[in-house]
């Protein structure tokens, strides 16, 4: 049986792994589950169609699953759902989806979202993610693989975070930002590739020597955008990370990309 003290509310309907973890004054949803090895440690609200993955641990006074902040939902059975291994800290809040953005908010495994962050409807975030305090993340917002959020930090509805990408603390980002990029400001511009983090992260010199060089030409002043970018798909055809850049820069999205500022693009 689950460990679930006594002045835990369980709603009749919701699914707790056996290995689960209940603590004080936690209140689980009649449509809630709660994976194996999961945690909460005491005083969170679990609301809503909400999977929690195994071995996730919520913190007091986080709230997850409850309504979406969006005028336009109106009762649609969304979900949110949550991987494994993943921190939610003190007063996080996560929502689930809406009808506009697929009716399901997801964050992927072993991410860490610290106190006072936001992940509103229809977010999409992806492995090793790391949302530092504060963070805000607007609908629809998709972060990919390993990226950090900053604290105090808000990023736009709709815009994409590549995988790697480092967002520095208190920017406000509006445009997509490129796989393994760096931003900072309000608004946020790109000051260059996080390279501390493809260094911390075992990337070989080779390929990040490579994918400065492509970084210098993308962001280059002579020419378009989309001469610039299909001299840089020709010329690094046989560097990953190069390319993931080009993948994302032609994936289809609402939202402009965001540049150096000028004088900035080496």
């Amino acid at each position: 049986m689950a460990t679930i003290h006594p002045t835990a509310v369980i709603e009749a309907g919701a699914v707790v792994a056996a290995s689960a973890a209940i603590g004080p004054y936690c209140v689980v949803g009649p449509e809630a589950t709660i994976g194996e090895g999961a945690i909460l440690r005491s005083h969170v609200v679990v609301s809503g169609r909400t999977r929690i993955g195994p071995n996730t641990q919520v913190y007091p006074f986080a709230a997850v699953g409850q309504q979406p902040q969006d005028l336009k939902y109106s009762g649609e059975p969304s979900e949110l759902v949550i991987g494994a291994n993943t921190i939610i800290r003190e007063h996080a809040t996560l929502n689930p989806g809406t009808k506009g953005g697929g009716l399901v908010t997801r964050v992927g495994d072993n991410c860490v979202i610290m106190i006072g962050s936001h992940v509103a409807h229809d977010c999409h975030i992806g492995n090793n993610v790391i949302l530092v305090n504060n963070a805000l993340l607007g609908g629809h917002v998709s972060i990919e693989d390993y990226a950090i959020v900053g604290g105090g930090s808000a990023i736009h509805q709709f815009v994409r975070i590549g995988a790697h990408a480092m967002i520095g603390g208190m920017s406000g980002v509006e445009n997509d930002v490129i796989p393994y990029g760096s931003v900072i400001g309000n608004r946020a511009y790109l000051s260059g590739l996080n390279v501390v983090g493809l260094k911390r992260r075992g990337f070989p010199r080779e390929d990040i020597h490579k994918l400065r060089n492509a970084y210098r030409l993308l962001f280059a002043e002579e020419g378009t955008m989309q001469e610039r970018l299909a001299d840089v798909a020709a010329l690094f055809t046989d560097c990953k990370l190069v390319m993931d850049i080009v993948a994302f820069i032609k994936a289809d999205s609402s939202r402009a990309l965001c540049q150096p500022r000028a004088g900035r693009g080496g």
